[in-house]
């Protein structure tokens, strides 16, 4: 594998059941050469198989395909620790379905809509294979909001992290970046990089778009949570 952190392109796979839509996604993608097309498949069971054979940097998967949908894929693709270094983007045209927070909690690490520009499908695919989730504060939080409306799910899983590490669990779960939690938390970017890299092994989750459900699940980031005011000077620790 390559991608944003080694020397060659991004590696993609496309799972769409529909042949113009990966046609399209394809000629968008190759622009400029910083993205190749490793391969391509038309449901689920064709994705594991080529996912397993080119070991992708990122697969962009439909949800709703027949077969196999994407979600059981994103499962089984997540769960086979030989493919730990693969990301999963869902494809979806509804940015409040439901089957998009089921993917981002088996762990697919976000989302991209069918109708985002060739700017933002390039952006995502690099973001991603630089291992960073790519969640929209906005739409993450409708999506998430939308099916978190109940309450806390074992809010005990945070019993273990500090003030500082809830904190920054709290940035991450409204969708911000490293550098966004470093500029609202006033800690360095390496700091924060550090923090988060201690949540993944804490909580024991994949990537940031588990820590983002995670946030919500436990009731550390509600519905209408004030997370833009300035956050108190606490030494980093």
């Amino acid at each position: 594998m390559s991608g944003a952190g080694g020397h060659g392109p991004v590696r993609v796979v496309l799972v769409d059941d529909q042949p113009l839509v990966r046609a399209g996604l394809r000629a968008l993608l190759v622009r400029g050469g910083e993205v190749v097309v490793v391969g391509e498949a038309a449901d689920g069971d064709e994705a594991l198989a080529v996912v397993a054979r080119q070991r992708p940097d990122v697969v962009l998967m439909d949800l709703r395909m027949p077969g196999t949908d994407g979600l059981e894929a994103t499962r089984r693709i997540v769960a086979d620790r030989s493919l730990a270094d693969v990301r999963v983007v869902v494809l979806t045209t509804f940015d409040g379905d439901a089957d998009v927070f089921a993917a981002i909690r088996a762990g697919a690490a976000g989302y991209l809509l069918k109708d985002c520009g060739p700017h933002e499908l390039h952006r995502a695919v690099r973001v991603v294979a630089a291992g960073e989730a790519l969640l929209a504060p906005s739409v993450t939080r409708r999506v998430l909001e939308a099916v978190t409306t109940g309450p806390p799910v074992d809010a005990r899983r945070l019993a273990g992290l500090t003030e500082r590490e809830r904190d920054v669990l709290a940035q991450v779960g409204a969708g911000r970046s490293n550098d966004e939690a470093s500029a609202r938390l006033h800690i360095s970017r390496a700091t924060a990089r550090t923090y988060v890299s201690r949540l993944l092994t804490k909580l024991h989750a994949r990537d940031r778009s588990q820590l983002v459900v995670i946030a919500y699940e436990t009731g550390l980031v509600r519905p209408g949570t004030p997370l833009d005011r300035p956050a108190p000077d606490v030494p980093d620790r």
